[in-house]
């Protein structure tokens, strides 16, 4: 195998000038390349026929937007592959999502891609259209091509272990009455939906550190700090996954009069979106976790946490101010999402306020270590319209240690008057209930676990605007789950769900 046809990111733009200069034809294609098959070999050969130099380059393994378990193949065996291949003169992995920085790194005279791209409306992404004019900046050409047509992804979710067999059995059920393209429409369709997310809203700090021993006087841990980062929890993390979704999303909630956390807010958040109560006296939360530096393949290990939060809830002032906002605005949406985690903003009269007016209401009162047996979802709340909850929270409504999941769920939903519920178990299963329709059960999609921190958020968020789009019971909780799985594969709530990459994963899964 030629090792040296596998460039490096970084230097090859400098091989490819070289080859200009030579006047070298030089052709481009573009991909995943996870599974190189027949149709691959004449989509290549089809290619470098238009030129002297072709080179692939490869979307790498963190970039990959085809679901839980793709790439299947890493990017050394990709890139290995791909050079043993005569016809392949080079290949550079591109450390990417999309293909603009992978032309602007070519500059290829001839820009190679499938026929179906012909249509820009087959491309879940739509990123063709910015591939077509980078290749036309450069002055090179696209062609269209392939007389061979095959499906990486349909190869790999038929015969290979990439995803769990109940998952893959749940997709094929799934995908006798949800095509790839509906599935596309339907979250396509969450554009249109005005919603307002009220909530706790929470600031994680991510402290990396290296653990050093214990001290020789006090035997305690000793670590010394590496890194830092600031990352927007809570209710803003659920905003932040929304509005990737939605067009019109604001948030509600209470902040201390601190500069540092309202330019926070105005980091993450736009200004027109910005509800947030700024209050004398009232303590920004802060959720703070030492943990080690990520490792390739592991899930991040924490040590400890420390949490900065008032101990005693807001006075009525506060209370009085939320609730005069709130009033004002609720009925100006279509989904009131509210993202409880117990530190102060949902007090009795908001509760109250929110059930009566909210037009469709979606909840998530969540159980922590600064809350534990006090914020109950059946303690807290008569009704909502869709809500989700995970194991221990289930338990904990219920005052039992065993019990029928799918039971217990179903008699909260019909407590809470709901017509959408779904409890999420971890790495076990979900399940998701709607009214008039047979329960879904779900099993985990990702197996590579980076942090579950946030997971559930991310899965109620989209969830939540799944059930108000009015959409089966199996493709809420479809969707959701392919939240989940993105989010296990990000560090805390550093990064809002990707809608792209959601689209692209389910339409994947639904390839059978």
């Amino acid at each position: 195998m030629s090792l040296h046809k596998v460039l490096d990111f970084s230097s090859a733009s400098l091989i490819f000038e070289g080859l200009r200069a030579e006047e070298k034809k030089i052709v481009q294609c573009h991909g995943t390349f996870d599974l190189i098959h027949p149709g691959h070999i004449y989509h290549l050969e089809e290619a470098r026929a238009f030129g002297d130099i072709l080179v692939v380059t490869v979307t790498a393994e963190q970039f990959v937007n085809k679901g839980p378990g793709r790439p299947y193949f890493n990017d050394v065996m990709r890139a290995k592959s791909l050079a043993a291949l005569e016809c392949v003169d080079y290949v550079v992995i591109v450390p990417f999502a999309a293909a603009v920085e992978a032309i602007t790194c070519v500059k290829p005279h001839i820009y190679c891609k499938g026929r179906e791209y012909e249509n820009p409306e087959n491309d879940a992404t739509g990123n063709i259209g910015d591939d077509v004019a980078t290749v036309n900046s450069f002055g090179g050409q696209v062609r269209y091509i392939g007389t061979v047509v095959f499906s990486s992804s349909k190869i790999i979710n038929r015969h290979f272990d990439a995803i769990p067999e109940g998952v893959k059995n749940f997709c094929h059920t799934l995908a006798e009455r949800c095509s790839p393209d509906q599935f596309r429409q339907a979250i396509d369709s969450f554009s249109k939906l005005r919603v307002l997310v009220v909530g706790d809203i929470i600031y994680d700090r991510y402290s990396y550190v290296k653990v050093q021993g214990l001290t020789s006087k006090n035997r305690i841990l000793s670590a010394r700090l590496l890194d830092e980062e600031v990352q927007p929890g809570g209710a803003l993390a659920v905003h932040r996954h929304i509005a990737q979704f939605c067009d019109k999303v604001d948030l509600l909630g209470l902040l201390g009069a601190d500069g540092w956390s309202q330019s926070m807010v105005g980091i993450h958040l736009p200004q027109d979106q910005n509800l947030c109560l700024a209050i004398e006296g009232f303590k920004t939360i802060i959720k703070q976790r030492f943990l080690e530096p990520p490792v390739e393949g592991k899930e991040l290990l924490k040590l400890f946490s420390v949490n900065v939060i008032d101990a005693d809830p807001p006075g009525d002032d506060i209370v009085n101010r939320v609730g005069n906002a709130l009033e004002a605005i609720v009925k100006n949406y279509d989904l009131i999402v509210v993202a409880d985690f117990g530190h102060g903003v949902m007090m009795e009269p908001i509760r109250r306020l929110v059930e009566s007016q909210a037009p469709y209401m979606a909840l998530n009162c969540q159980t922590n270590s600064n809350n534990h047996g006090f914020n109950i979802i059946t303690r807290q709340y008569l009704r909502a319209d869709c809500f989700s909850l995970d194991e221990q929270e289930l338990l904990l409504s219920c005052a039992q240690r065993r019990l029928d999941y799918e039971s217990e769920l179903a008699s909260l939903k019909t407590r809470l008057s709901a017509e959408c519920a779904w409890l999420t178990r971890g790495a076990v299963e979900t399940i998701g209930i709607k009214t008039g329709e047979r329960p879904a059960y779900l099993i985990s999609m990702e197996r590579r676990v980076l942090d579950t921190v946030g997971a559930g958020d991310a899965f109620f968020s989209v969830a939540a605007l799944a059930a108000r789009a009015g959409l089966s019971a199996d493709l809420s909780t479809f969707i959701g789950q392919l939240a989940g799985a993105q989010a296990v594969r990000i560090a805390g709530n550093s990064d809002p769900i990707s809608k792209t990459r959601l689209i692209k994963s389910g339409m994947t899964l639904l390839n059978l």
